[in-house]
């Protein structure tokens, strides 16, 4: 197969799970001939997994600057490839898919969050601004939208407002790679609990390490990168920190051994907009890797996350606002381990039979051949 397809990122690494690792790698894997441009802290070319990856050295000075800057940038870089096929990942890079258009290029848009509800909520913008930028922005992306090829995204919800503009929309979820576990005896000798990712308030940390303080013999183990140091102090400063073992940032390796001795992971998103407050995303990945660790799983209870884990049996789910009802979650499922334990193994199961990136993968090659042709 001879179609070239290249990717467009102004706002992720080069090394973007969903970006590089998932999608470049399929399609390459699959015959294309795939080369990824984005930007990062220094300028290199590689081949990496069949990839060709462009990374471009644009230093910018605050999101308006890069917005234009790096989209300029890497519109003029996309323009040598000369591919057939043009993936944009950034809602900036819209402008650019029009362009392309025009050049008669075949261009597909990855809508990885619904842009137009999220201004409503960038505390960057001005409160007033934002009320009226949102609207704005929603009509120009429908009259974009409507011109491409095809429409990406990876949540019911705005696969479906994108559906009534473009019918050539899909879902493709932000599913996991399956991954081999190992089963450890100190998942039951041990009783963590646990979470590795970004620290930020959006996982309502601050409720799950009070929630600590009114269990019993339970220990939370916490690594990632915080936000600000100012954010890590607030959480160090809740009444059950002493709960806490917190470990920074560490390495995938560490993760998945950590995982291997946790009894349960935990994720309690708030409802927030860019998660798609109570209805919930399939687009943040938390829950998966849980289940893919084959850990029990304490999540918030969104629609579409509460349907799969009570469909499964692989958790339970709880209001993120509502300190004891964490509490209570947490101290039930580590004072009844075997329950904890089939719940990971069936949370495991599901992943291998549906919830995986293997079967995205075929929805996005089935849509590259068809508008490839």
């Amino acid at each position: 197969m001879n179609c070239k397809v290249c990717h467009l990122t102004t706002v992720h690494n080069i090394d973007d799970v969903r970006i590089f690792v998932k999608e470049c790698t399929s399609l390459a894997a699959n015959g294309f001939d795939v080369t990824l441009i984005a930007c990062g802290d220094t300028a290199f070319e590689d081949i990496k997994n069949g990839v060709k990856r462009i990374s471009l050295f644009v230093p910018v000075k605050n999101r308006l600057h890069r917005m234009i800057k790096r989209t300029k940038t890497i519109y003029r870089r996309a323009l040598q490839v000369h591919a057939d096929i043009y993936h944009l990942h950034d809602p900036e890079l819209l402008p650019v898919g029009r362009k392309l258009k025009k050049m008669g290029k075949k261009v597909v848009y990855d809508s990885h969050e619904d842009t137009a509800v999220l201004i409503k909520s960038r505390q960057w913008i001005p409160i007033i601004i934002r009320y009226f930028l949102s609207p704005i922005y929603a009509y120009y992306e429908t009259r974009i939208v409507r011109e491409l090829d095809a429409i990406i995204s990876v949540t019911p919800s705005i696969v479906e407002k994108f559906k009534k503009i473009n019918i050539n929309t899909y879902q493709v979820t932000n599913f996991p790679m399956v991954e081999a576990t190992t089963f450890n005896k100190q998942k039951i000798e041990r009783k963590n609990i646990c979470f590795a990712g970004n620290i930020t308030p959006g996982y309502m940390l601050e409720n799950v390490i009070d929630a600590l303080s009114k269990t019993v013999g339970i220990k939370f183990i916490l690594a990632g990168e915080p936000m600000s140091n100012h954010y890590l102090n607030t959480l160090k400063s809740r009444d059950g920190w002493n709960r806490v073992e917190y470990l920074g940032r560490i390495s995938h390796d560490a993760v998945n051994e950590l995982y291997s001795q946790s009894l349960i992971g935990i994720a309690c998103l708030g409802y927030l907009a860019n998660v798609g407050y109570k209805e919930g995303t399939l687009g943040v990945l938390k829950l998966f890797e849980f289940m893919n660790a084959g850990m029990a799983v304490i999540c918030t209870d969104s629609i579409l996350w509460k349907k799969i884990v009570d469909k499964e049996n692989c958790g339970l789910c709880v209001n993120p606002y509502e300190i004891d009802e964490i509490a209570n979650a947490i101290q039930y499922l580590v004072d009844n381990p075997k329950i904890a334990i089939e719940m990971g193994v069936n949370g495991k199961k599901a992943i291998y039979r549906e919830y995986n990136w293997e079967s995205q993968e075929k929805i996005l090659i089935e849509l590259y051949k068809i508008i490839s042709n």
